[in-house]
Parts: C-alpha cells; structure tokens; sequence
C-alpha cells in the first residue's frame, strides 16, 4: 500500500519513513506543506499521514485544499497539538483520524491499516477466499490451514490483490501501489514478485491464487474454492 507523509521534522520523517517501509508500504515524503499538496493532488495514494504545524502551508489548510479538490483520500493527522479543540477542528475539516504525538508506532500500524481497509469498504481484518485466509490487522497469511511466510512486500502484494478480489489489477497500479514514485526498482519487479509469492502459497499448483489475465495483470478469484 501506498502512503504519503507530509511531516517537517527531519528526524521524524525518517524514522517514519523507514519503519513504515520496513512493514511493507511504500511511502512518498514531503518536508512542507506545499511540497505535500502537489504530491497528494498528483499521485494516488491509500492513506495521507498529514502533520499540522507545517511551513509553507499548514496542515488544515492542505486538508481543506484536498478536500475542496474532491480529492477523498483517507487522512490521518500526526500532530503534537493534543487539545480537544484542535482534533475537532481536524476531524471537521475532513479528517479520517487524528493521532497524537508522542505516539506507539505499532498503533500508528494499526490505525492506518484500518484506514486501509475503509478504503475498500473491508470491515472486517480477517478475510478469507477458500483456502486463502489473510489477517490483515496481524498481517499474517495462511493457505489450506498452514501458515506462510511473506516478506513485507509480498504480503503487501497479496493485500492489495485480496482487498480487490475478483478484480484484475494491473501491472503498473501493483508497482505503484508497492513502491515510491522515485523508485529505480526494474519493471518486471512484480512479476518476480508474483512469481515467488506463488511459490511460497501452493508450490504444487502455483497459479491456483493468484491468477494472470495476459496483457491485463492479476487477480485473486474472490469466488474461487
């Protein structure tokens, strides 16, 4: 999955950024405001992780903007400002969610992997499609009842492919929903990766989850037994 952070401390964004990959998204960064408004209005992207005292252009303002563009992208606001007014003010102008600073990681995981799953309309974390069973909250897979063990960038694969079962994903929406826009990684990178995550889930009939439709991309047959 695809984040943008928009977060001026150095420091913090790097940390972010890193953890964040480390668990599989692929997260763009901005240091200012404006920087993150013309990120967010020119890429696609499963959740926005917006601080508020930005230069440039504050955070409410950059979520008004996004807003008023139409622009319906799931927000989280990462802000140090803890009083209930400002998280209302948040929430009112647009806002999914508001964490604040300091704040557990592993709840900065849990929250934006459910905002995830909004985006999808997936209430529930755990989703099954016949023997296919993916935990999205632990991000754990398992196939005919054994578990199976992804690297992140793998499970994110199958996430994505999951969330939109019965629907064919293309090649170019895989990469970009698995790696930043400045990426130098090589085009035929999910291939590989489709290649070794079928492997991994039934060695014996590798294409029996994850399916090809030639000249279109991939799919998980949501209906498949």
């Amino acid at each position: 999955m695809r984040l943008l952070l928009i977060e001026d401390s150095p420091r913090l964004r790097s940390t972010l950024q890193k953890g964040l990959s480390r668990a599989g998204y692929a997260v763009d960064t901005a240091q200012d405001g404006r920087e993150g408004l013309w990120l967010a209005t020119e890429n696609e992207y499963d959740v926005i992780v917006l601080d508020l005292m930005l230069p440039e252009i504050d955070g409410l303002s950059v979520l008004e903007k996004l807003r008023g563009q139409g622009k319906e992208t799931h927000v989280l606001i990462l802000s140090a400002k803890d009083l209930v007014e400002d998280r209302v003010a948040g929430l009112s102008r647009g806002a999914d969610d508001y964490l604040v600073k300091p704040f557990s990681f592993d709840e900065l995981l849990a929250r934006l992997q459910a905002l995830v799953r909004r985006s999808y309309h997936a209430k529930n974390p755990l989703i099954r499609l016949g023997e296919l069973e993916v935990n999205t909250a632990a991000r754990r897979v398992s196939y005919a009842g054994r578990p199976v063990p992804l690297t992140p960038r793998e499970y994110s694969l199958l996430e994505v492919l999951v969330l939109r079962a019965g629907e064919v994903v293309s090649r170019r929406e895989l990469w970009e929903r698995l790696y930043e826009f400045d990426s130098e990684a090589a085009s035929n990178v999910v291939d590989v990766l489709v290649y070794s995550l079928r492997k991994k889930l039934d060695p014996r009939n590798p294409q029996s989850v994850v399916k090809t439709r030639r000249g279109l991309g991939y799919l998980v047959d949501g209906s498949a037994p």
